[in-house]
């Protein structure tokens, strides 16, 4: 059980259905400008890290980074995630707090 107050929100905002895991899923809200934060986790591969850093660059998208991918993938209750989106203006800013 993950015991990071980040963790328990973003399982949180998970359940109220405000998070988009996924590199390609991320990549499409985030060009619809349906993206409020992005969280990516340190362990990502640099093409990866590249992609989704450019897209927050350009779409004016804030960018925060977690440890790794099974805390991120653990925090909304699934695997490994590299990638995660969240959908909520009020979740996105209390995140941005936290982490």
């Amino acid at each position: 059980m993950n015991h990071k107050p980040w963790a328990s929100f973003l399982g949180l905002a998970n359940r109220a259905r405000k998070v988009i895991s996924g590199e390609e899923l991320v990549v499409k809200e985030i060009q619809r400008k349906r993206v409020k934060l992005v969280i990516l986790s340190e362990d990502a591969s640099e093409n990866t890290r590249k992609k989704i850093s450019d897209k927050c660059v350009f779409y004016r998208v804030p960018l925060c980074y977690v440890d790794n991918r099974y805390e991120l993938g653990g925090a909304i209750g699934k695997g490994a995630r590299v990638v995660v989106a969240i959908t909520d203006e009020g979740f996105a800013q209390k995140l941005k707090t936290m982490l």
